[in-house]
């Protein structure tokens, strides 16, 4: 009788670890889905007109009817989004779509309501847009209370109009979803510089610190993001490299 009860925690103790067991298996691939899911309607979504002018072209008795299938038309769909985004690319790359992205940056620089959300979502692409070697944007600070740590992507660097104390511009992302967020402007001496790079941190938030680097420091050092600091510093306001200054729209010198 003793021996029954003493088995009975056991095995339920047994069954709590095995069900945790496959929910940490299954969780990876729920969120992998999820991600996927929201490409796949989303490409669906903008490729869906194409894919409806192709089915007007297929009788009822076609051998082709299967193009009419639910799955296929939205391949269709994702199939003409992906090649019109490789042509944007492609032609972004040569000197006629630089030369067309100017005009368009020309455009949009005169619509008064369109040139600040173009303007500012071209800076952040552009900001974002950092080498793989390039880890100082990678970053920790106190949020949201003393004490506590947050990692966030320096998006630029600049200083107080007032005292010139170098502040940065921090964008700190929630989990799992790093697309939305909060953004920050800390004091410079403030934010903790990471050796991580934009995949770690990435994988990081995403996966609710499941997935990190082995190290990690939480002591402040010299910032290499400091503006008018010398070594792989990033530039502030006064400072253009030739990066930024295509991002902003400025003419190479």
């Amino acid at each position: 009788m003793t021996r029954a009860k003493k088995e009975r925690p056991s095995r339920f103790a047994s069954a709590q670890q095995y069900i945790l067991a496959g929910l940490l298996t299954i969780v990876p691939l729920w969120v992998t889905w999820l991600v996927f899911s929201f490409l796949f309607g989303l490409l669906s979504k903008y490729g869906t007109p194409v894919a409806n002018a192709v089915g007007r072209y297929v009788s009822p008795g076609s051998p082709f009817t299967f193009l009419l299938h639910p799955w296929f038309r939205s391949a269709i769909a994702i199939l003409w989004i992906l090649t019109v985004l490789y042509v944007l690319g492609w032609a972004a790359t040569r000197a006629i779509g630089a030369r067309l992205l100017g005009y368009v940056d020309a455009i949009t620089s005169r619509i008064p309501f369109v040139q600040t959300i173009y303007g500012a979502a071209k800076k952040l692409v552009g900001a974002l847009q950092t080498k793989p070697d390039d880890v100082q944007r990678v970053v920790l600070l106190e949020f949201p209370s003393p004490g506590l740590r947050a990692v966030g992507f320096v998006t630029r660097t600049f200083k107080d109009a007032v005292t010139g104390q170098p502040l940065a511009a921090v964008y700190v992302p929630t989990t799992p979803n790093p697309t939305s967020g909060y953004l920050e402007i800390v004091p410079l001496d403030k934010v903790v510089s990471t050796d991580w790079s934009m995949d770690d941190a990435l994988a990081f938030i995403m996966s609710g610190g499941a997935v990190a680097p082995g190290t990690l420091s939480l002591t402040a050092r010299d910032h290499p993001l400091a503006p008018g600091v010398g070594g792989r510093g990033h530039a502030g306001k006064d400072e253009l490299t030739p990066a930024n200054r295509q991002a902003s729209g400025q003419p190479k010198e």
